[in-house]
């Protein structure tokens, strides 16, 4: 089994190659990758992909774009003056009660929606999606992933993803029950 150091390693190459950024070998599937890693791993992930993004800015001319979807539904709520509600009907009603009342605000198709707005000025190359885990359960990823299928058409998303991605099923943390998800390849194994 290759070490979580290795694969991280091996990201930079991958993402930048011209074989990967065209979308070559895809036929004509969605540029759609995921890098599973342990949950317990989350802040080396994370400082990795601080250096990944930096370093790709100052050493190539690709664009980038990083968003945390839990960052992102935070923002959809503040946006709708729904966070300092969310907050006191958790508190007070229980967290069952909050998900059923913010379901509407947070639906994938809003999200996707949202998430699309914060890209059109950026015109990016790739598109890194992270923040999955501490969105859960606010955020399905998997239901996130197929909303945003239309929209990214060649640009290639990479989900970083603290659980395991079998190459057919995403399970979060990996405990959470298993989710068929087909459309998406390991980033690197």
């Amino acid at each position: 089994m290759t070490s979580l150091q290795a694969r991280l390693d091996q990201i930079r190459p991958r993402i930048t190659s011209d074989d990967f950024l065209q979308g070559r070998g895809l036929g004509k599937d969605v540029p759609f990758y995921a890098f599973d890693y342990p949950p317990a791993a989350e802040g080396e992930v994370s400082d990795h992909l601080e250096w990944l993004i930096d370093d790709i800015g100052k050493k190539t001319d690709l664009h980038v774009a990083h968003v945390n979807v839990f960052e992102l539904a935070i923002e959809q709520l503040k946006r709708r003056n729904l966070y300092d509600k969310a907050l006191s009907m958790e508190k007070s009603k229980g967290v069952p009660a909050l998900l059923n009342a913010i379901k509407g605000p947070l639906e994938p198709s809003k999200l996707s929606a949202a998430l699309m707005t914060e890209l059109a000025d950026q015109k990016p190359d790739m598109v890194l999606l992270t923040g999955v885990g501490a969105a859960y359960p606010l955020v399905r990823t998997h239901s996130l992933l197929n909303n945003l299928q239309p929209f990214l058409d060649s640009t290639p998303l990479i989900l970083f993803f603290p659980g395991r991605f079998s190459g057919q099923s995403l399970q979060l943390f990996g405990e959470l029950q298993e989710t068929p998800y087909y459309r998406a390849f390991r980033l690197v194994d």
